[in-house]
């Protein structure tokens, strides 16, 4: 009989953030696959768990997986775990996942910690619908059809982030979404546990030195994109055309021309509405 494999999500900061089930699974499966052996023996020894460890991570996981596989064929019961949060969310599981139902072998998810919904439900944004995209590719093509995405987006946008990557991201936002409403979540249940909010022109002067995983939140919800045609924007209300222009990268004397333009009227009259 085949054994099950378990999707146990670990803590993404503070240790306590781990439920009693994943606890006990953790001590009852006869293996743990993890994605740092080391980080994840620091999860073990805080709980006083032993258990045999597998290396599974990005670069081995095609073969891992095979590994893994023949082992719960045998019986094993096996646990996957990452580094930090739920096992296939921006980090390795999907592949063993993908193999183990080809197998008819059960796939029990454990529920717990995942960065992006804590930094979602924090966020004050929009939580009814939202565009998860992980890490924006580094490939220019493939970084370039996502940037797309996200500017014809009308939701939030989550993405991930690493601190050395966060300025030149935000400056690729900045220049192909527009200067629109930021959230930044910073080492989410950790000692530094920040939100920084604003435009993100805003928050590029704030972030010098940038520590911490980060979680950018993209305010897309009330935005049209620039597809939409002056004739369509014009017919709307004053603030609306205001933040459509403001999130292509119009400055505020730009976007007051325009307005005026679009609503025949001199350009002091909408200057004033906006003292």
């Amino acid at each position: 009989m085949a054994g099950k494999l378990y999707l146990v999500a670990t803590p993404v900061g503070n240790l306590e953030d781990i439920t009693f089930r994943a606890i006990n699974i953790l001590k009852e499966v006869d293996i743990i696959a993890a994605e740092d052996t080391r980080h994840t023996l620091k999860l073990l020894n805080h709980y006083e768990i032993s258990k045999p460890l597998i290396s599974y991570h990005r670069h081995n996981e095609e073969v891992k997986s095979e590994i893994l596989i023949n082992k719960l064929l045998e019986g094993d019961n096996i646990a996957l775990v990452t580094d930090a949060g739920t096992p296939g969310i921006s980090d390795p599981g999907e592949e063993v996942v993908k193999e183990a139902i080809k197998n008819n072998i059960e796939v029990i998810p454990i529920p717990g910690a995942c960065a992006l919904v804590n930094a979602l439900i924090a966020s004050g944004l929009n939580t009814k619908e939202f565009l998860f995209l992980g890490f924006l590719p580094l490939n220019k093509k493939n970084r370039d059809n996502a940037l797309n995405k996200i500017k014809k987006a009308k939701s939030t946008v989550i993405l991930y982030e690493a601190p050395h990557k966060l300025i030149k991201t935000l400056q690729d936002l900045l220049k192909n979404v527009g200067d629109i409403n930021c959230v930044l979540a910073r080492e989410i249940t950790k000692i530094h546990e920040e939100f920084i909010r604003g435009n993100i022109s805003n928050l590029l002067e704030q972030i010098q030195e940038p520590k911490g995983e980060h979680v950018i939140l993209l305010d897309l919800n009330n935005l049209e994109n620039e597809n939409d045609s002056e004739d369509e924007i014009s017919k709307k209300t004053v603030e609306e055309q205001y933040k459509i222009y403001k999130a292509q990268g119009m400055n505020k004397k730009e976007i007051i021309k325009q307005i005026a333009k679009n609503k025949n009227v001199p350009k002091n009259e909408i200057y004033k509405l906006f003292i």
